[in-house]
């Protein structure tokens, strides 16, 4: 594995950067030593690319588990649906055959997804769920694909759409339904929670669950952009964290300057709404990209956690 220097920035243009760690137990010195270097490395490659650029290069580097959904795994998508003009409605594409199913997982992909990744990705929960407590994991497939920036705008964007489909599907199935909001997933999440209170509809989902989730950990203080919708959800909002997570510890903090709820959970408990609760994963999840793998992730946290 490469080492790199302030200098050596057209390599971490195109190559994840990665501290220099051996297989030994890493000491605190070293610990700060190979954080110092992404640092440094951040702010030599940020006149080419920007740290908004570092965090998109970096957190898409990272492998799922390879596993690849069949084409018929059921989907939500507004892709290339978002105008500007009004909330779309979004489209479902796949098989929906889960009629002896009690409830339904819907994935919330992050940053940096295409339309066949957002199926992977679900599919790879839901083989992760398999092996606890069978479940439907459906995809909910979004423009992330783009520039950071654009991504969070996007993000930001889907909360109504997800929200518009939750209702739908409460009003015309009732099975209960789960979020799971995954990486900058976790902010369209959040989002169709404040538009799902804002209506009025604060029973749904029966759950939400943040997984690495990469937005900021005051934006779930009491007082902060989702506090009071979390409060007002008739659900666990449970944040699972892992400190770990080189991607949000690092590279995000440096990208929007400030910390990820996904690396630490809040700070000040007492800050906390109601109804919310962080989870430490560390022991489970090893990097950011393990938190819904099958064997590897946090999922039987998850499911412990739901009620």
């Amino acid at each position: 594995m490469r080492c790199f220097s302030t200098t050596d920035t057209s390599y971490f243009v195109s190559h994840p950067v990665r501290p220099c760690i051996t297989t030994d137990s890493p000491t605190e010195d070293s610990r700060t030593l190979n954080r110092r270097r992404v640092l440094i490395g951040l702010a030599g490659a940020g006149g080419l690319i920007g740290v908004g650029g570092a965090y998109l290069a970096w957190s898409t580097r990272g492998d799922h588990g390879g596993y690849v959904a069949p084409e018929s795994h059921p989907v939500v998508t507004t892709r290339g649906k978002l105008d500007g003009r009004g909330v779309p409605p979004p489209e479902t594409d796949g098989e929906w055959r889960f009629e002896d199913a009690d409830e339904l997982f819907v994935f919330v992909h992050g940053l940096n997804t295409t339309a066949e990744d957002a199926r992977d990705q679900a599919y790879t929960a839901e083989l992760g769920f398999e092996e606890i407590d069978p479940t439907p994991v459906v995809g909910y497939s979004w423009d992330s694909d783009t520039d950071w920036s654009s991504a969070k705008r996007n993000a930001d964007a889907n909360g109504a759409p997800l929200a518009e489909w939750l209702i739908e599907w409460a009003e015309t199935d009732g099975r209960p339904i789960h979020l799971l909001g995954y990486s900058l997933g976790a902010r369209v999440s959040c989002e169709a929670l404040r538009v799902l209170a804002e209506s009025g509809r604060e029973e749904i989902p029966a759950s939400v669950s943040l997984l690495g989730g990469a937005i900021p950990d005051d934006s779930v203080h009491r007082d902060g952009r989702y506090g009071d919708s979390i409060e007002a959800a008739d659900a666990p909002v449970n944040n699972f964290f892992s400190g770990n997570d080189r991607v949000l510890g690092w590279i995000y903090r440096a990208a929007d300057r400030t910390r990820a709820v996904g690396y630490g959970g809040i700070r000040d408990s007492s800050r906390s709404p109601s109804g919310y609760r962080d989870v430490d994963v560390t022991d489970l999840v090893a990097d950011h990209y393990s938190y819904f793998q099958p064997e590897d992730g946090c999922l039987p946290r998850v499911v412990e956690y739901l009620e």
